[in-house]
């Protein structure tokens, strides 16, 4: 997965699939993907993604690279690299 560490929280880099029947983090290989029920359209995505990740991480999620792009990179404030991994496995985990 890639997620690296920062004094602020950490950075996760993702693949976003819009457009799907419902809103699901995978994992597939080392990457991050995930399905997102909104259309690319207006930030939609942006702000499905962080209001979603909001609630899986209990904590305040920043876009900081990848507006317009389906590779992203957001930021998870005040989490640590271990939490953040540990919760992204626990979710993919759910949806097997």
């Amino acid at each position: 997965m890639n997620t690296t560490e920062t004094k602020e929280g950490t950075i996760i880099e993702i693949f976003v699939k819009p457009n799907s029947q419902k809103f699901e983090v995978t994992i597939e290989g080392e990457e991050i993907a995930i399905r997102c029920t909104e259309e690319p359209t207006k930030s939609k995505v942006n702000k499905e993604l962080t209001k979603e990740l909001t609630k899986l991480f209990r904590a305040k999620v920043e876009l900081v690279s990848g507006t317009a792009s389906r590779q992203k990179r957001l930021l998870i404030k005040n989490r640590r690299k271990k939490e953040v991994d540990q919760l992204l496995l626990k979710e993919n985990a759910l949806k097997v």
